[in-house]
């Protein structure tokens, strides 16, 4: 069997530094480059074709739900292994539902990852740690809510909500919208505003809730 060859994607060097001791001890795997962001993930990607990604999507201004999107653009045969401290629930359905090959969390094991690693590789299956696996049977046994009332928000506002839920960083909104960074960061201010909410996941939990995310 020829290696699997493998392309870290991640912001922070330690965890960088820790696959890559771990992958570096599996004959079967080799490394063949890593990028802290998109933009050189991208290119690097296309050069060095990979069959497996290993990425960390939530990490903003570096690398977003939309850069899976853009892996898969690049060619479908790429296996992508997502290992994140993300625990926004419904961000992680998004990215499950992407048709990822994996997603463990940052707190999975040695054993956890080598498994996941070697499903994924050799026998071409999708692989979850328990942790999203509770996540998965969850929100398939989770009943129909009411229906909610009509949103405040602008179809503007609505259109940024939805991007947003995507998780879309705010340059890679304005570029959909033809906007300025600055006007959407004026936009989400005004929505958390309205909507009285204070972070990210409790505005994609609202844009679930409300139906504007399907």
């Amino acid at each position: 069997m020829e290696q699997v060859r493998v392309i870290i994607a991640d912001n922070q060097y330690l965890t960088r530094l820790g696959l890559t001791c771990l992958i570096n001890e599996l004959d079967d795997f080799r490394i063949i480059g890593e990028a802290d962001e998109e933009d050189d993930l991208l290119p690097l990607v296309q050069e060095k074709k990979p069959d497996l990604i290993i990425i960390d999507y939530f990490q903003p201004d570096h690398f977003s739900v939309a850069t899976i999107r853009k892996l898969q653009a690049i060619s479908d045969q790429i296996r992508i292994l997502v290992i994140s401290a993300d625990n926004n629930r419904h961000r992680i359905y998004n990215v499950i539902e992407k048709g990822v090959s994996g997603f463990l969390t940052k707190t999975c094991d040695k054993k956890e990852i080598v498994d996941a690693l070697i499903a994924i590789a050799q026998s071409n299956q999708r692989s979850f740690c328990n942790k999203i696996l509770e996540l998965i049977l969850e929100r398939s046994f989770a009943k129909p809510g009411d229906e909610c009332a009509p949103t405040p928000l602008s179809p503007r506002e609505i259109e940024i909500v939805k991007l947003i839920s995507q998780g879309l960083i705010a340059k890679e909104i304005a570029r959909i919208l033809n906007l300025s960074t600055h006007t959407v960061y004026t936009h989400r201010k005004n929505i958390m505003k309205k909507l009285n909410l204070s972070s990210s996941s409790e505005l994609v939990l609202y844009a679930v809730n409300s139906g504007i995310l399907q």
